[in-house]
């Protein structure tokens, strides 16, 4: 074979390698992507997942520290229309960093651990550890975080504690029904997210998704079991929030979360994936 034969064949290669990166994944090919994903979570031992759920809750804890930022610097200058679209535009920070940065997050786990149950790889045993152990993670670092912000934010004039209160307050000040059905909502969403994130095959279209989905979160006030802890438990080391709003808050939006992802891979996707195989 000549040079010119090779360098043509090599080309050919390219670009066909080209073409079948460019196509669009199938609704199969996501949902095996997502099985294998899974499960190579179930495998993992419990200090790893509880080390990267650690990391993961103070990692989307940088949301707060932007929104605190934002609300201490604007809240006083713009509606508060105008204001909870520049909120809901800072809202996705700490969602780019985990789910890009591939540390776990309760939500997106919700759906991911749940799908090798669907397809039978792993027990029902296995999912409750996982969602246990990085639910735990999250919520122990995102603690940590909101300890530190409450400390830094006030000393340093960057956040104040009328910040931390009404970011907190806008989250409580909700019957369990209304919360309940914000998260299964704000679940629903992370679902889809997490859909969306295995569909994508480069990094800017990842965060592009993980953007539009969380920003909506945001403008919509859903309530997120993880990020709205680290907002609530923000509010109550500082105000006269209380540990009841806290309690109240976390248990209907942990639930509803639970149920929104859930619905959202056993009902809808799952359902699709195995009419069109049947078809």
């Amino acid at each position: 074979m000549t040079d010119s034969e090779q360098h043509e064949k090599n080309q050919d290669e390219r670009q066909v390698v080209q073409d079948s990166s460019s196509k669009p994944k199938s609704a199969s090919k996501i949902f095996l992507e997502q099985v294998d994903e899974g499960k190579s979570e179930h495998k993992r031992s419990s200090r790893n997942l509880l080390m990267s759920s650690v990391a993961g809750g103070m990692e989307v804890g940088f949301s707060l520290l932007l929104l605190g930022i934002i609300h201490t610097s604007f809240s006083e200058a713009l509606s508060d229309n105008h204001l909870k679209w520049i909120l809901a535009a800072g809202y996705p920070i700490g969602f780019i960093f985990v789910i890009i940065g591939r540390s776990e997050l309760f939500t997106e786990h919700t759906n991911l651990a749940f799908v090798p149950v669907l397809n039978g790889s792993v027990g029902i045993k296995s999912l409750f550890r996982v969602w246990g152990i990085v639910f735990l993670g999250n919520l122990m670092g995102g603690y940590v975080v909101s300890f530190l912000l409450t400390l830094l934010g006030p000393s340093m004039g960057i956040i104040t504690e009328e910040s931390f209160y009404k970011l907190a307050f806008k989250l409580v000040d909700h019957s369990y029904g209304t919360i309940l059905i914000s998260s299964i909502t704000a679940g629903w969403l992370m679902g889809l997210l997490s859909w969306l994130v295995s569909s994508s095959q480069e990094t800017i279209s990842r965060i592009l998704m993980v953007f539009i989905i969380t920003a909506l979160i945001g403008l919509g006030g859903l309530h997120h079991s993880i990020v709205g802890s680290i907002e609530v438990f923000a509010g109550l080391l500082v105000s006269d929030i209380t540990f009841a709003q806290y309690g109240h808050f976390q248990l209907w939006s942990t639930i509803g979360n639970l149920i929104g992802g859930v619905f959202f891979v056993s009902l809808l996707k799952f359902s699709t994936v195995k009419n069109r195989d049947k078809g």
